[in-house]
Order: C-alpha cells, then structure tokens, then sequence
C-alpha cells in the first residue's frame, strides 16, 4: 500500500490528465519536487515545476480503499526508472 511515489507529466495532456484524476479525490494530495510542495490539484502549480523530472506525490489517507483506487488511477503516471 503505496501513498507515496513518483509520477512523471511530460506533456500538457498528461498533465490534465493527472489534475482531473487528482480532483476527483477529496483527500488532500501533494506535489513536490526538491523542498517545494503545492496542491496536485492546482493545474498552475504544476507548471511551475520542471516537468522533465520525476515529481513526488503523496495523497493524505489511511483509508486503504482510497489508496488502493489512487495507485490504480495513477498507474499511468508512475515513474519506472
């Protein structure tokens, strides 16, 4: 049970893609990259970020439920080193 890992949004459409399943959430859901964190709903926010990097996320549950159907949702953006 993973509520943190890292996701990468390459592309402007990944990028929509990812803040439309992130607002279907109601749990609070953080971006970071280095010491900046913003809301992964906030589709300005993750503009500000250099996205040709892998960026942390992390969704604030301990419903196992939540989680499970986050990483599923999130399958596509997970980055694979």
């Amino acid at each position: 049970m993973l509520n943190e890992f890292q996701v990468q949004l390459n592309t402007i459409d990944r990028v929509k893609r990812f803040v439309k399943i992130c607002d279907s959430f109601e749990e609070d859901i953080d971006l970071s990259s280095g010491r900046y964190i913003i809301d992964a709903k906030s589709i300005m926010g993750i503009f500000s970020f250099d996205l040709t990097k892998p960026l942390n996320i992390r969704i604030h549950s301990q419903n196992i439920e939540t989680i499970n159907r986050f990483n599923e949702e999130m399958s596509d953006f997970k980055y694979e080193h």
